[in-house]
């Protein structure tokens, strides 16, 4: 594992974790509210990158800059994914695909950032995204301008966000809907979520390389 200063205006720092083997793809992963403990730490954060390494797929995950309101915080998440697409850029010269994936708030900064990014992701997975965090952050409007190919995973049991219409959304888009027998946390649920996503990447990123 590599520690990563994300450029940019805000303090972000995080780990690179990588495949022993030249990576295939990369992917940014954003961690749940960091005012409620989110960190890079989180275990689904970590269950998912271990899961892309062994398939081939490098995982970034970060952490927040100084809280601010989720909008300095959906730019960590554009920055990160900059950074991504550089370093993808420099693999031996050639181009390799950006994914992005995030959990609770950072699943709902995942569709938000990645909507309008430049360059944008080619892949985005989001676990348990709720459909607004606040003024000017309408992630349920973002994954409606998306052209990737997004995954949506959720608890049926989660009462804790706002998850309706955005899995709704995803289903009438076409995209990847799994359903969890579980609430917000997924507690015993980590391999089941960390299998789903990186099947996903794996289909995504992988066969379009």
């Amino acid at each position: 594992m590599t520690d990563v200063l994300v450029p940019g205006g805000r303090d972000v720092r995080g780990t690179l974790s990588e495949p022993a083997d030249e990576p295939l793809a990369i992917v940014v992963a954003c961690p749940p509210h960091p005012q409620h403990g989110g960190s890079r730490s989180d275990s689904r954060l970590v269950a998912v990158s271990d899961a892309l390494v062994t398939v081939g797929i490098a995982c970034l995950r970060f952490d927040y800059g100084a809280w601010n309101e989720g909008s300095g915080e959906r730019e960590d998440v554009r920055n990160a994914v900059r950074w991504a697409r550089e370093w993808a850029d420099g693999m031996d010269g050639d181009d390799i695909p950006v994914g992005v994936f995030g959990y609770s708030f950072g699943a709902s900064l995942a569709l938000l950032a990645s909507a309008d990014v430049d360059p944008d992701p080619d892949a985005v997975a989001v676990l348990a995204p709720t459909a607004q965090l606040g003024d000017g952050l309408d992630a349920l409007e973002a994954l409606k301008t998306l052209e990737a190919p997004v995954h949506v995973c959720y608890g049926e049991r989660d009462t804790t966000v706002d998850w309706e219409p955005i899995v709704e959304r995803a289903r009438d888009r076409g995209d990847d809907v799994t359903a969890l027998a579980a609430d917000h946390f997924f507690l015993g649920n980590a391999d089941e979520i960390a299998s789903s996503v990186s099947e996903f990447f794996g289909r995504t990123l992988l066969e379009s390389a």
